[in-house]
């Protein structure tokens, strides 16, 4: 007994001398902080409690970002196939203004809505892309996304029969987890030894796959640093990877009925379509839209007007090998696409994807003011008039609210209108053209339930890309510490290149959850279609909504309400005005 209370003093004795010199350290020695030169050992509660605050925030008090905090909880049910019904009442009702839905008298029963949601685009192109749905992953790159991220998002858009943006940073090996039955013509593969394989068998019955598949790929590659540019098939313990080296004609004349339908994004770093000196290079791009439905050139993303940022530590080996790039270094692509240097150029060279793929080719813009699409409207016309095929087969349009991952701080709440606005102006803009007929329109920003859904569709557009939503349903708590900077991780392996966190990402349970958000999300849109008396996702338009504006005032005119919101396209002293 005494031996107990000597060890616990000497445990206190200890415990005061270190509470003594840190006390002396913090307010004699350090001159890093002024806060604890006042406040000794207390003040680094600030500190602790700053560094809680972005974890935690979402678990306290309502939503301020998002409408409400329901549709934050409906997508996390959504993603894991759970009921989605309120009881009372909602926790954080929306607020005004907000658009209202137009419900029908005689509403229809579910059954007798059309249950078929598909789009094609580029009807005129050789290879047409008809999408089996009118909802898809929004642009979120390998190298911003983790390879663990990015594998399930593809399994969950294979498995749910969706299209999947590559985002700007090309299309990585990681596209090709779903694609078994290929040809070693255009795959690269490595096969592990008989002792190998059987050390894997052991780690996979003590543990589980994803531990297995690691310390197999290390035992085949060991320190080669490209070892995490092949993917693993668990069931024919074989690694590969696309041999981007082989000749156009050994790859695939079209793309592979086991991998998901992807749409190839190509921004001013040309990554997937480029050579080693970062040029564009027309036999890589080829061979890449070998697996790509079609191509969607960035102009611009969210209110992220510059070129992408990947810092340092995201670029991976992996990574520098995809994108042609240095490892470990900075990776900011130029604000302004190499081949826009008027819309006349852009589309010149959309025209030369057209033309090299054969498939449809679309650009993604974002809009301030009229002068932001009237431009391409007014050019697509001419091209038209003069039987030019060289225009986009679509345009995407983003909300200015900032980006999944990354947007400077100074452009998210400064640059872009949201995309309601948006895709309201942009499909009058063309419709006065009189070439809307010709474009599709997508559209994305902040579009997290089928309700947001509809709204879109009912102003204009015929596509939706959604990118947090899917973040959500793939396990992002928007801790918000995508971009990696300032010793910030994403703390569950989503949008983090650091292997400690993102090896422990359950990949397979994550894509189903993925694939189970975009199924909930169709199954909603169907029952909004059914209240409002609407057979079809194609009867949808802007007299299906009505308006309350800040003041509870109803609005039935959705023209007028839009001629009030964007009273723009008036400055005419205005030194850039081209057109009025």
């Amino acid at each position: 007994m005494d031996d107990i209370v000597i060890i616990i003093d000497i445990m206190i004795a200890l415990f005061v001398i270190v509470i003594i010199a840190w006390y002396i350290h913090d307010k004699y020695v350090q001159r890093d902080h002024q806060l604890l030169v006042n406040y000794p050992i207390i003040g680094r509660l600030r500190y602790v409690f700053e560094e809680f605050r972005e974890p935690f925030r979402q678990y306290f008090g309502d939503e301020k970002f998002y409408e409400s905090k329901d549709k934050l909880d409906w997508v996390y049910k959504a993603a894991r196939d759970l009921p989605n019904y309120a009881s009372f009442s909602p926790s954080q009702p929306l607020p005004n203004p907000k658009f209202m839905l137009r419900h029908a008298n005689i509403v229809l029963n579910e059954n007798e809505v059309d249950p078929h949601f598909e789009i094609t685009f580029g009807e005129n192109r050789k290879y047409p892309y008809h999408a089996k749905s009118i909802i898809g992953r929004s642009a979120m790159s390998d190298g911003s996304i983790s390879p663990e991220g990015t594998r399930a998002f593809v399994r969950g858009a294979f498995m749910g029969a969706f299209p999947i943006n590559s985002g700007e940073g090309g299309l990585t090996s990681n596209f090709f987890v779903t694609h078994r039955n290929y040809k070693p013509e255009y795959m690269k593969e490595v096969h592990g030894t008989t002792f190998q394989r059987l050390i894997k068998k052991v780690v996979q019955k003590l543990f589980n796959g994803a531990m297995a598949a690691d310390a197999y790929r290390s035992l085949v590659f060991k320190k080669d640093p490209e070892a995490e540019t092949y993917v693993f098939d668990l069931k024919t313990e074989t690694f590969h990877r696309p041999n981007w080296e082989a000749p156009l004609e050994n790859f695939p004349s079209e793309v592979p009925e086991d991998m998901p339908d992807i749409i190839l994004q190509l921004s001013s770093g040309l990554y997937g379509a480029r050579d080693k000196e970062g040029n564009f290079d027309p036999e890589r791009y080829q061979k890449t839209m070998r697996f790509c439905k079609m191509t969607e050139i960035k102009m611009a993303q969210g209110a992220k007007q510059t070129g992408g940022k990947l810092v340092a530590d995201k670029v991976s080996p992996a990574i520098a090998y995809y994108r042609n790039v240095e490892v470990h270094k900075d990776l900011f692509s130029p604000n302004r696409f190499p081949y826009a240097n008027s819309v006349e150029e852009l589309f010149d060279f959309i025209g030369r994807l057209q033309s090299l793929s054969e498939k449809p080719v679309g650009v993604k813009i974002v809009i301030s003011d009229i002068e932001n699409i009237e431009p391409y409207a007014k050019e697509i016309q001419k091209r038209i008039k003069e039987g030019n095929s060289a225009y986009p087969d679509f345009i995407s349009i983003d909300g200015g609210s900032g980006g999944t991952a990354t947007a400077p701080i100074e452009m998210m709440e400064r640059i872009g209108l949201n995309v309601r606005d948006s895709i309201y102006l942009v499909d009058k803009i063309l419709t006065e053209y009189n070439v809307r007929d010709k474009i599709k329109i997508v559209a994305s920003g902040k579009v997290l339930t089928p309700d947001d859904v509809i709204i879109l569709m009912s102003l204009g557009a015929d596509f939706i890309q959604i990118a947090r939503g899917f973040m959500m349903s793939a396990g992002c708590i928007r801790a918000r510490y995508c971009s990696g900077t300032n010793g910030h991780e994403c703390p569950v392996g989503l949008a983090t290149q650091n292997k400690s966190k993102r090896k422990k990402y359950f990949v397979y349970k994550h894509s189903k959850y993925v694939r189970d958000y975009h199924n909930n999300l169709l199954k909603g849109v169907k029952s909004l279609l059914a209240v409002m008396g609407l057979s079809n996702i194609n009867k949808l338009n802007r007299h299906r909504l009505i308006f309350l504006d800040k003041d509870g005032k109803v609005h039935d005119n959705i023209d007028k309400v839009f001629k009030r919101r964007l009273d723009i396209g008036k400055d005419k002293e205005d030194e850039f005005h081209e057109l009025r």
